[in-house]
């Protein structure tokens, strides 16, 4: 997200009387940090993150994750019935258990229905079985034949983990680093000058907004994803929180500072491994998910992604 400029040095040194070789900034490539071994992806799990902040300024972590909803709920939509509105229900009542597919509590008729009564449908008794449909929101109550026992959705997927298939289906991923100085041995910043940050080419796949929707156990699900900040660790023990994808650096801008995402190295990269800073750029994402009559906030973080660059002091040439 944020860069460093390493173009337009020269001239600024030379007005304080010094010299320094810079390269004009360029790209290199980045790899995520963490893989699925078997896909090649980024690796994502879901946790609550702690409180971020810029140095000397806490930072705001947004929507808190919500946890994971009921699994049994009762929508009369599809029938017509809007009254009461969709909403979770308890899963058992008096040793019946409900069914998010019929949308009423099922128990067994007992004793089962005489052959040729109506309710088994044109069925004979052991093929099957006939059962009670109670909706208490509309009160009604009826029989139902079925080959097989209607799933209980006290045993089914949350309204959460049905979301998390549509986050899967999202494939997030970690933003493509932009950093000017560019990474490379041969780009050399400096300390004291700006560097910019930024995430290279942004979509919906690396700061959203992105929606998907997801079925399982009688539940549909949509889910919106969106990146809420992007947390810099520069690698000298600092770490700079960026609220937006960062401006990208371009050569017309001199010596200025990021006005959205950027940070500033006091000391050289030497004695560094490879004598370069490694800057790690780490995605905090807020997933907000509706269905089942419910609704719910996912916290994510974890998708990350590396480079490095080389800070040095700049040196006076003496004649």
């Amino acid at each position: 997200m944020c860069s460093i400029l390493t173009r337009l040095l020269l001239s600024a040194l030379t007005a304080a009387g010094l010299s320094v070789l810079v390269h004009a900034p360029s790209y290199a490539d980045t790899v995520c940090s963490q893989t699925d071994p078997a896909t090649g992806e980024c690796l994502i799990w879901i946790e609550v993150p702690g409180t971020p902040g810029t140095p000397g300024e806490p930072g705001d972590d947004g929507p808190q994750d919500t946890g994971s909803g009921a699994a049994c709920y009762w929508d009369g939509t599809s029938q017509g019935v809007t009254k009461p509105p969709p909403g979770p229900v308890p899963c058992t009542k008096e040793g019946a258990y409900w069914s998010n597919t019929y949308h009423c509590y099922i128990s067994p008729v007992e004793p089962p229905p005489p052959a040729g009564d109506p309710s088994w449908q044109g069925h004979e008794p052991g093929d099957g079985a006939v059962y009670y449909c109670d909706q208490p929101q509309t009160g009604l109550l009826i029989t139902i034949w079925s080959q097989d026992p209607p799933p209980n959705s006290g045993t089914g997927p949350t309204p959460r983990e049905v979301a998390q298939i549509a986050i899967e289906e999202m494939h997030l991923s970690a933003i493509n680093i932009g950093i000017a100085p560019e990474p490379g041995p041969n780009s050399v910043g400096l300390v004291g000058m700006p560097v910019w940050m930024w995430a290279k080419y942004p979509n919906a796949h690396t700061v959203g907004p992105i929606t998907e929707s997801a079925s399982a156990g009688g539940i549909t699900v949509t889910a919106t994803a969106k990146v809420l900040h992007i947390t810099w660790d520069m690698g000298d023990g600092t770490e700079v929180v960026c609220d937006t994808a960062g401006s990208p650096y371009k050569p017309e801008f001199g010596r200025k500072d990021s006005p959205d995402c950027g940070h500033t190295y006091k000391k050289s990269s030497a004695g560094q491994t490879d004598d370069a800073y490694t800057v790690t750029a780490t995605s905090s994402w807020v997933i907000t998910w509706s269905g089942a009559g419910q609704t719910g906030t996912i916290r994510l973080d974890g998708l990350n992604r590396s480079t490095q660059i080389r800070i040095g002091e700049a040196q006076v040439l003496v004649n």
